[in-house]
């Protein structure tokens, strides 16, 4: 019985082609380093565990965020919705001044001091619990510190390397 295609070549583009086949909700994870906001767009975001409350992102060993969530210990998960593509783009975006990067969207501060978007469905805080080496990304687990649900709609989905649309 054939399934569709067998691709036998281990190379990094029909990799990227085939973990892009998983469709995922979109997050912006946030942290704060004095008094300066760093904040990246990831989809590598999952829970890990409900004893104790844990939760997974992986972060670039060469974004600028990487350093500043390590050095930090504390980080902030906003799950984008739909509207949320162009901050989504924004973010994911490399070497972008971190100067007002946030003023554009409204934003509450979480109670570790993380910045939180207004617009998103779900919020999560986070002190970092574990660091995992994971190849040219970091295995960042967090413990659960705070949740929320700031607004209600439909969620922002990334599926074979585009947006899109539940």
């Amino acid at each position: 019985m054939h399934h569709g295609s067998i691709e036998r070549h281990l190379d990094r583009e029909t990799y990227r082609k085939v973990v892009g086949r998983f469709a995922t909700g979109v997050v912006i994870v946030t942290t704060r380093v004095g008094d300066v906001d760093h904040a990246m767009t990831v989809n590598s975001f999952t829970s890990v565990s409900l004893d104790p409350l844990l939760v997974l992102f992986c972060a670039e060993k060469v974004a600028r965020f990487h350093d500043a969530v390590l050095e930090s210990g504390v980080w902030g998960v906003s799950v984008l919705p739909a509207g949320m593509r162009d901050a989504s783009q924004f973010f994911a975006h490399r070497g972008r001044p971190l100067n007002g990067q946030l003023a554009r969207w409204p934003h509450h501060r979480g109670g570790s001091g993380v910045a939180l978007f207004d617009a998103a469905l779900a919020t999560v805080e986070c002190d970092t619990h574990a660091v995992y080496p994971g190849g040219d990304h970091s295995i960042i687990v967090g413990a659960v510190t705070g949740l929320g649900m700031p607004a209600e709609g439909p969620p922002l989905i990334y599926h074979d390397g585009a947006y899109k649309n539940l």
